[in-house]
């Protein structure tokens, strides 16, 4: 079992519990999945997305440890050199042992592998108790090679809770050890 899966079930959850009033361990909220996405632009040339897509996937399976979905554009854009269909970029839903691994080395490696890192932001929930969180490069992973990337590229992060409150979730991701950022560091802080 996952070391960052254990703090949760014997530790988090009780903190939460007495924090919140909550009787039951079934009322406090918990992180159902981790979706993760990159898009892909290169606007030299049209067809350029198409080239770089097998790259892409292959780090997102080094990353991930699952194989990605590319995401396809739905119609033809002609500002954008668009065509319906073509590759946009690449996501995958992490669930499960897998998602815990992930969210287990994002904080622990990846977070304070970044340049000049201060925190991730406090403020980045939706309302909704769903946490986003972007990186500016795919080589703060470790699974990475820098000589097989073809540019470097940011990537999307989105951790999705079972509660629809913000307050409740910032301590639940708190409690895991999510590093944020302190108050007065908020500018800038990935």
């Amino acid at each position: 079992m996952n070391r960052l899966k254990q703090k949760y079930q014997n530790e988090v959850q009780k903190t939460i519990m007495a924090e919140f009033g909550y009787k039951n361990h079934f009322q406090v909220s918990k992180i159902e999945k981790i979706v993760l996405n990159i898009g892909v632009s290169d606007p030299q040339e049209p067809r350029a997305r198409e080239k770089v897509m097998p790259s892409i996937v292959k780090q997102f399976e080094a990353i991930t440890g699952q194989h990605p979905q590319v995401t396809k554009a739905r119609k033809a854009v002609s500002n954008f050199k668009l065509r319906a269909g073509d590759p946009m970029g690449v996501m995958v839903t992490l669930r499960g042992e897998l998602m815990w691994e992930f969210l287990d080395r994002l904080i622990s490696i990846v977070l304070p592998r970044v340049k000049d890192f201060r925190g991730v932001n406090r403020t980045a929930f939706d309302g909704q108790g769903n946490y986003s969180l972007g990186i500016e490069e795919q080589i703060s992973f470790p699974e990475i090679e820098f000589d097989q990337i073809d540019r470097i590229r940011p990537l999307q992060v989105n951790i999705v809770t079972s509660n629809k409150n913000d307050k409740e979730s910032f301590r639940l991701l708190e409690l895991l050890g999510m590093p944020f950022a302190k108050e007065e560091n908020q500018k800038g802080v990935i």
